[in-house]
């Protein structure tokens, strides 16, 4: 048996402040438009060190490969099962350190770095969240620590949960930063100011990812903004002045996932976890679990993910999507070791665009050459939402769903009616959304039909959302995302840039949903805040997800919508 101890942080009094590298910043500029990202300073007067895997999840009994590079003399690796109880599966004191120079060229190709540790992990290892944790001393008394992880996967022997959990680790890997660029921003192309379409896995992951402090900020705006004031982006301010990747809170196990697992655990839910890596490889995973959860922002996937998802629903599986912004298609390469994006200029620049593979271009799901609405898996679309309560995207607007049809077995027990809103003390309905074009008949909503969108789908509880930033001008006033991801969005969608297309997908919506579809069923609560009415003890929102875990996890068949009549 694989011996374990309870894990205490190391972060406690630890120097956490990670470089970063900022081209030179011009007059009429600020920080908001800057490629700041994380990279080693590689100083050998500064002591640091860094490791990444050779691989992001491992079956029991496989062999970790910790590549590093490091400007201390000695460093040390801990191994820890992250979750309510953390657990020390692995540690190793005074590892010699190796430096490596950091490729400019890292982000897109990896960092090629040295292998100065191996470990088999033990044959009976349980499936979860490996957190691995690399510090070295310095000279002042403090330490320098940094954050990676891989995942245990469950196989049979280990399996012991009915859910498994897909961490949606296409969209860490789009928003991570480390060596110079992410899907969003960093140093490509001749200017070395445009983002990456091709991203490495070979390679760490930016700080904020993996650990955040208690008290960073999330994106919600919190407080509300007052009449008049500017907007802000607390967490860009907060990330700018502490070492922390400007993304950490739009991506990662630590804004998201792990609130969900820390309270399922608590609650008393078993959870087996996979990666988006692994669905895609090994779709035979989900076979034998009831349900399937997915969590917090969850923005990328694949064509071959999407097959998967919707076979396992078809045969009978339950998927409970507690999380948003269902929109771009990716590749994944070399087994997984690279994934590829061209977002919105893909019809110009993906190599497959105008070829027989057409479909899958790394584009918009609702893409006029792709034409498959994520409404077909999830039942919500990302380019019918987008944005809530942060920056000029509505900061005052709803933080809660507005309900709709309360007698749905999701809300038993809630004492929610027609008109309640729930989740609006606790923000969770914030930063990205997903929602459908609806209409109202006798006071409820209804999705209108579309091509590639289920009939079954009801809509439970919904609040508005938009995809540009209003931007009434004032002092000091500057916008974040302003109108670009508005229009590019709408060319993948339309063809052109018109007034009208920017008037049709301005203003959304986000969305719970349900839906049958063949012998299984799928529940989205499309907002990527969700979890915050876990974290926060919001009591509705506790209830209904307990609800739908419960009922998804038992032996309940689901039941068509003209049975339910």
């Amino acid at each position: 048996m694989t011996e374990k101890r309870h894990f205490q942080s190391p972060e406690l009094g630890a120097i956490n402040v990670g470089p970063r590298k900022v081209r030179p910043m011009h007059a009429d500029e600020h920080w908001g438009s800057q490629p700041w990202y994380e990279a080693p300073r590689e100083d050998p007067e500064v002591p640091e060190v860094y490791t990444y895997t050779d691989a992001m999840s491992y079956d029991p009994g496989g062999e970790v490969a910790f590549h590093s590079s490091a400007t201390a003399k000695t460093w040390r690796l801990q191994v820890y099962r992250d979750g309510l109880e953390p657990e020390m599966v692995h540690e190793v004191d005074a590892l010699d350190g190796v430096f490596a120079p950091t490729p400019p060229d890292a982000y897109r190709n990896g960092c090629n770095w040295p292998v100065p540790h191996r470990w088999r992990l033990p044959s009976d290892l349980r499936s979860g969240f490996y957190r691995v944790i690399s510090s070295c001393e310095r000279a002042n008394g403090g330490r320098f620590v940094q954050h990676h992880f891989f995942v245990v996967r469950p196989v049979e022997r280990t399996r012991r949960a009915k859910i498994l959990m897909i961490l949606p680790t296409g969209t860490w890997t789009a928003y991570n930063d480390f060596g110079g660029a992410n899907h969003y921003f960093g140093v490509e192309g001749p200017g070395r100011d445009e983002p990456s379409p091709v991203l490495s896995l070979e390679r760490p992951w930016t700080r904020g990812m993996v650990w955040l402090p208690a008290g960073a900020p999330r994106i919600c705006a919190d407080p509300a903004p007052e009449m008049g004031d500017a907007p802000r982006y607390p967490m860009k301010e907060w990330a700018f002045a502490n070492g922390f990747g400007q993304y950490y809170a739009a991506a990662g196990w630590a804004q998201y996932d792990r609130h969900f697992v820390l309270w399922a655990e608590k609650e008393g839910y078993a959870l087996d976890m996979i990666t988006q890596t692994d669905l895609h490889y090994k779709p035979e995973l989900l076979d034998g679990y009831p349900c399937v959860t997915i969590i917090g922002h969850d923005e990328y996937w694949t064509w071959e993910m999407r097959e998967a998802i919707e076979r396992y629903v078809e045969s009978g599986g339950r998927l409970a999507r507690f999380g948003a912004n269902f929109l771009w298609q990716i590749r994944l390469e070399e087994d997984g070791k690279r994934q590829v994006c061209h977002k919105f200029k893909a019809i110009h620049k993906d190599p497959i665009a105008g070829t027989g593979r057409t479909h899958l271009m790394t584009s918009a799901w609702e893409d006029r050459n792709v034409r498959w609405p994520g409404a077909s898996t999830v039942g919500v679309n990302g380019a019918h939402g987008l944005y809530a309560s942060w920056g000029g995207f509505a900061p005052n607007g709803q933080k809660g769903f507005t309900v709709y049809r309360p007698e749905h077995w999701a809300f038993a027990g809630t004492g929610l009616h027609y008109a309640d809103i729930f989740g609006d003390k606790q923000h969770i309905f914030a930063y990205e959304v997903d929602g459908l074009d609806y209409t109202f008949r006798n006071g409820r909503p209804f999705p209108v039909p579309a091509d590639g969108q289920p009939e079954t789908i009801e809509i439970l509880a919904m609040a508005p959302a938009v995809l540009a930033e209003d931007e009434p001008q004032g002092e000091g006033f500057r916008y974040y995302v302003r109108s670009s991801d508005h229009e590019g969005l709408v060319e993948c969608l339309t063809g052109e840039i018109t007034p009208e297309g920017l008037a049709r997908y301005k203003y959304g919506s986000g969305m719970m949903v349900h839906m049958t579809r063949g012998k299984g069923e799928v529940l989205t609560a499309a907002t990527c805040e969700w979890v915050m009415g876990l974290k926060r003890g919001d009591p509705f929102t506790q209830r209904i997800t307990r609800n739908i875990l419960d009922r998804f996890t038992s032996s309940t068949p689901a039941v068509p919508r003209e049975e339910r009549a």
